[in-house]
């Protein structure tokens, strides 16, 4: 448990930070119509039983701007590769040749566009409530201050503390909205 207010702040903004950094990442594998290794860098392969990031496995160029080129270091993973990017969800259809995978990255379709932004805006929400969880552990931590023994804290020093809390969620929320605005205006761009 927390002891002093500095340290429930601290916390709290570690939580928000940490979450904040996580949709951030998540955003950059979002498709936007415009060939990006973003899009495939972390995907998730199997490698051997291991949930591997499909960049350390293999080089990923862009030769075109409407294609992404995957060179397996390894050829025996190329199949696997293959089955983690059509299981991604992405919207790409890997072309297996001979030992490397092309992907070509066409415009998005209206629908998709409106389907990309309905699911970045739900990704924010599920940011938000980390956020909102995040305070409220903060506030439970502050309140638990009063009632602690041999330490006495200021009825005020409490009050303030969580109004810097409140003023941290604040400031994460319109940090996100501004995230997500961005890519909303890169995804609806044609």
């Amino acid at each position: 448990m927390s002891t002093d207010p500095d340290t429930i702040l601290i916390e709290a903004e570690e939580a928000m930070d940490k979450a904040m950094d996580y949709l951030k990442h998540e955003m950059k594998g979002f498709r936007t119509g415009r060939a990006t290794t973003a899009l495939v860098d972390y995907l998730k392969v199997d490698y051997y039983g291991s949930q591997t990031d499909l960049k350390a496995l293999a080089a990923v160029s862009i030769p075109e701007p409407t294609q992404i080129l995957i060179k397996p270091f390894d050829a025996g993973s190329i199949n696997e590769i293959k089955k983690a990017i059509e299981n991604a969800e992405i919207g790409l259809n890997p072309m297996v040749e001979a030992k490397q995978i092309r992907l070509n990255v066409p415009a998005l379709s209206g629908d998709r566009r409106k389907q990309m932004v309905s699911r970045a805006k739900k990704l924010s929400e599920e940011t938000k409530v980390v956020f909102r969880n995040a305070r409220r552990d903060a506030n439970k931590h502050a309140e638990s201050l009063a009632k602690q023994e041999g330490k006495h804290y200021p009825e005020d020093e409490i009050t303030t503390l969580k109004e810097e809390i409140q003023d941290l969620l604040k400031k994460y929320e319109t940090d996100v909205d501004k995230v997500i605005d961005a890519k909303t205006k890169e995804i609806m761009e044609v």
